[in-house]
């Protein structure tokens, strides 16, 4: 089971790697590379920890996540 305080760790660790990405992708020094992670991959992985510290701090509240609904009007 996921915690909060996990589920925010993830997420700052995530935002770490976007940070260190957007820095420079990929730099060589000497005849030795470094390539960094695909920001496109660790964007989603943002994206995803994010909602699970929202969907955990809703919870710890004892209120429920927000539904859309949607309707079709009709003219009769």
């Amino acid at each position: 089971m996921i915690t909060l305080e996990r589920a925010k760790l993830h997420l700052e660790a995530w935002l770490d790697a976007e940070l260190a990405i957007s820095t420079g992708q990929s730099y060589t020094i000497g005849s030795r590379s470094l390539t960094r992670a695909n920001l496109s991959e660790v964007r989603k992985q943002i994206e995803y920890w994010k909602n699970k510290v929202i969907e955990l701090e809703l919870k710890a509240t004892g209120r429920k996540t927000s539904r859309s609904r949607r309707f079709m009007p009709r003219d009769l």
